[in-house]
């Protein structure tokens, strides 16, 4: 019987799929835990993943004709008042701020002081703030649309935080749009769930399913919320990106109107859409392994590390003026419509050791650099997506050529590899006993999947569902064909299947 080769991080996915994921973060070194209960920080490699999402996402936001704002963390109490059913929904998770100075307290220590005239509420989402703003700035359908996004942070007061997934603190993209009819409002919602859906299976190559909430997991205060949901490895689901369609809602509450083409004062029609670095937490557990995280190339903060191979200090000269070189030429290539990303890590230490420092970080190719190689004017190549596979030896000219190619076959594969896994992962059910059963694993148990079953929009059997399972109707799908049948709790009609899972 072979040996099994010992992996990089401990526990494996297996055997126990929560921790496998926190020593992944860890030993990529993508974010920690910061002093401040449920907040985190997000280390350089982290950052630069996230830099490179953000300018993807941003570029794609602006080409559909969006522009980049910004506005305040702090909203007044009142704002949140005005919109009833938006305030609701979040009123749990708000911090508020209450003083505005500290002063002594007599005994070494500080205490709040100059207490606010009105509470100020810490951006949960920043719908109610905009709105004030939009109806300042709209007077006449030409005024319309109003295309604003901002890059922010976001506070949301959670009970039980983990890295990137659900924290108190986080960061991500809101756009807040106004139009002047309800279809133009409509259209906008499915544009930007199209945008979040290609950037999810494009850049991430992570499969998704694009499909409307039911009312129970609607966005506060919208009339309908649209959202892209992905299969993680332990067979949960993951929501990815939301688009809300807002009707009129929030422009009755702040009073959003325009004058018309016929003179008659209307109501705008609004929508609000948006991602986070929840997006990292995804990408980590749609791809990565029991060695670490795997990070497709287009979104990767390096596309390739050199690493020089030295063992005798006489070879240091020759092995480092190759690779500097090789480093010079190699970022020359374009990859993605850019020049290529590399590092040389010229640290101390075993090559053996600092090639798998990268493989943990999730490196797509990692190019090992000695003696013997110079002399053959050749490369040792590895790739991430196939750490167990025989790495291999290149000329360095035919490298040089191929390197495009070879990152372009680790995009896809991941795609493909993530797709299969879903597919594998997903079934048809046709009984209240057989779904019962699907789902009869633990939270925390990598069993279930994507069950799709007919369901009538009843939300007392959901509440049921969840309450006995933890499981959840994560959309309604958008790309399926009608398929009428019969709803597996209540025994009414229902149109179509729709996709069940547990969830994050």
């Amino acid at each position: 019987m072979a040996k099994q080769r010992k992996t990089a991080v401990s526990p494996t996915r297996a055997e126990n799929y929560p921790e496998w994921y926190q020593q992944v973060i860890r030993a990529a070194n993508l974010a920690e835990n910061s002093p401040v209960r449920g907040c985190m920080v997000i280390n350089p490699w982290g950052y630069a993943l996230w830099e490179n999402i953000q300018k993807v996402l941003d570029g794609m936001i602006k080409e559909t004709g969006h522009q980049n704002a910004y506005f305040p963390l702090f909203i007044p109490l009142s704002f949140m008042e005005k919109e009833a059913a938006h305030v609701e929904g979040f009123a749990k998770e708000c911090a508020v701020v209450t003083h505005h100075r500290l002063e002594s307290d007599g005994k070494g220590g500080l205490k709040p002081a100059g207490k606010l005239e009105e509470p100020l509420v810490v951006r949960p989402t920043s719908e109610t703030i905009i709105g004030e703003m939009f109806a300042r700035w709209i007077q006449s359908y030409r005024d319309l649309p109003l295309l604003i996004n901002q890059w922010a942070n976001i506070v949301r007061w959670e009970m039980r935080t983990r890295l990137f997934l659900r924290t108190t603190e986080f960061l991500w993209q809101e756009g807040h749009t106004a139009h002047a009819t309800k279809q133009e409002a409509l259209d906008e919602t499915f544009l930007i769930l199209n945008l979040y859906a290609k950037f999810a299976e494009e850049y991430m190559a992570m499969p998704v399913i694009k499909g409307e909430k039911t009312e129970g997991e609607r966005f506060p205060g919208a009339v309908s919320t649209y959202c892209i949901e992905a299969m993680m490895q332990d067979c949960k689901a993951l929501q990815a990106g939301t688009s809300h369609f807002l009707g009129q809602n929030f422009s009755h509450a702040a009073n959003i109107k325009f004058l018309g083409a016929e003179g008659v004062e209307e109501f705008a029609w609004t929508t609000s859409w948006g991602v986070s670095t929840r997006l990292i937490g995804a990408l980590i557990m749609s791809h990565g392994d029991d060695d670490g995280v795997i990070i497709p190339p287009r979104l990767a903060p390096s596309h390739v590390v050199v690493l020089p191979i030295i063992h005798k200090d006489e070879d240091r000269e020759t092995v480092m003026t190759y690779c500097e070189q090789f480093v010079k030429d190699l970022k020359k290539v374009s990859y993605d419509d850019s020049p290529m990303r590399v590092e040389l890590d010229t640290r101390e230490g075993r090559g053996g050791d600092k090639m798998w420092s990268w493989i943990k970080k999730g490196i797509p190719l990692w190019v090992e650099i000695g003696p013997r190689d110079i002399a053959n004017d050749s490369v040792f190549v590895g790739r991430r997506d196939c750490v167990d596979d025989k790495r291999i030896n290149m000329n360095r000219s035919e490298f040089l050529k191929k390197v495009p190619s070879l990152l372009a076959s680790i995009q896809q594969g991941l795609h493909d590899r993530a797709l299969s896994f879903r597919e594998s992962r997903s079934i048809n059910i046709n009984s209240k006993e057989e779904f019962y059963e699907f789902f009869s694993g633990g939270d925390e148990s990598m069993t279930g999947g994507f069950a799709w079953a007919h369901w009538a929009d009843d939300p007392a059997a959901e509440k049921q569902i969840k309450d006995d399972l933890n499981v959840t109707v994560r959309c309604i799908p958008l790309d399926t064909q009608d398929e009428p049948g019969t709803c597996l709790f209540t025994g009414k009609p229902s149109p179509k299947r729709v996709v069940f899972a547990k969830s994050y």
